[in-house]
């Protein structure tokens, strides 16, 4: 390779590497990146935290994209971020999964059996959505299969499901995941986008938040 062409790689390959740097920290739109709730809700906890929300659906495979690199940025949360998940209810067939999550989460074993509830959906193609087969396969975790069966039927299980499905209709939402932040920017992520890019976005409308409660 002549001198006058490496030099043309070099500077190729600047230009690209600094466009990316660049895509890479363009500031989020309105309307693109995220959408402002024409209805802003309350957030739970105290004034200090800034609350996230992903409403997610156990059968979605874009939640289940999403949810390795979630639990990875959880991982490292911002301290003055509260985060939780919200199990969604769009139809009548979601509604087992936001049983499931709450029977899980009333008897402590949200932390264990979430991802494993997504690995057998999307990978094993287990229909967790039969109840027969839930509890089957419940059981072949190690958890009480009566037990989670008592707390998926209990009248708080059904009552989080019902709130859960009044959330949807509150926040408007029509699909998932949506990440809700400080109860006011909704986003999925750049259109066409991958699971980095709804990171990133997460993390812009963090910052945005931030800022906010600085000028106040």
């Amino acid at each position: 390779m002549t001198v006058r062409k490496m030099i043309c790689f070099l500077l190729s390959f600047i230009v690209v590497n600094l466009a990316g740097v660049l895509i890479a920290h363009a500031e989020i739109v309105e309307g693109r990146d995220y959408t402002v709730l024409s209805a802003p809700q309350p957030t739970e906890g105290d004034s200090e935290h800034i609350e996230v929300i992903e409403f997610f659906w156990y059968g979605c495979p874009h939640c289940s994209d999403l949810h390795p690199h979630l639990s990875r940025w959880l991982e490292n949360k911002p301290a003055d971020v509260a985060f939780r998940f919200v199990p969604a209810i769009l139809r009548n067939n979601w509604v087992p999964g936001a049983k499931t999550f709450y029977a899980m989460e009333s008897l402590g074993l949200t932390q264990t059996l979430h991802d494993k509830v997504y690995h057998a959906i999307h990978r094993e193609k287990t229909d967790l959505s039969k109840e027969a087969t839930l509890f089957d396969w419940i059981g072949k975790q190690g958890v009480d299969r009566d037990k989670f069966i008592g707390a998926y039927n209990s009248f708080t299980v059904q009552n989080q499901a019902n709130r859960s499905a009044q959330m949807i209709r509150q926040y408007k939402l029509t699909g998932v995941p949506a990440l809700v932040v400080d109860g006011r920017y909704l986003t999925s992520g750049k259109a066409g986008g991958t699971p980095q890019d709804t990171i990133s976005v997460l993390n812009q409308l963090i910052e945005k938040v931030r800022e906010e409660k600085k000028s106040r």
